[in-house]
C-alpha cells in the first residue's frame, strides 16, 4: 500500500516562509499597498487608483508590488491597456497571523491564556 503524506495545514508554515514575509511587510508603504487591497476586495485595483489611494506612485509603487507579488500576497493581471492589482492571500494573511499566536502563552504558569 502506497503512503501519501498529508500536506501541512497552511497555518503551518516554514519559519522561513513566515521570515520572508514578514520582511515583505517591513515596510510602511508596502502596508499600506497591501491594505488598500485588502479594502478593495477581489476586484482589487489598477496600479493608478491604488497609488492614489495609499499615496506611492511611480517606480517606487512598481518595488513594493514587485516585492509583495514575490511573496504571493498580491497578483498583477493586464486587463486592457491597465493593470489589476488584487490581494490574493487572505489565507497566507491568516497563516501569519496564527504562526504568531500557535504557542501564545505556552510557558505561562497561567494555561487560561495559552491559544495553541
Amino acid at each position: 500500500m502506497k503512503h501519501t503524506a498529508t500536506p501541512a495545514p497552511i497555518s503551518e508554515i516554514p519559519v522561513e516562509v513566515a521570515a520572508s514575509t514578514f520582511a515583505a511587510l517591513g515596510s510602511e508603504q508596502r502596508l499600506a499597498v497591501l491594505g488598500a487591497l485588502v479594502r478593495a476586495g477581489s476586484e482589487g485595483l489598477t496600479i493608478g487608483a491604488l497609488g492614489e489611494r495609499c499615496g506611492v506612485t511611480g517606480s517606487t509603487l512598481t518595488h513594493h508590488l514587485k516585492i509583495l507579488a514575490h511573496t504571493g500576497l498580491v497578483s498583477q493581471t493586464k486587463q486592457g491597456r491597465s493593470i489589476i492589482c488584487a490581494a490574493v492571500a487572505y489565507e497566507r494573511v491568516r497563516a501569519l497571523s496564527d504562526f504568531l499566536l500557535r504557542e501564545c502563552c505556552a510557558d505561562c504558569a497561567d494555561k487560561r491564556h495559552h491559544h495553541g
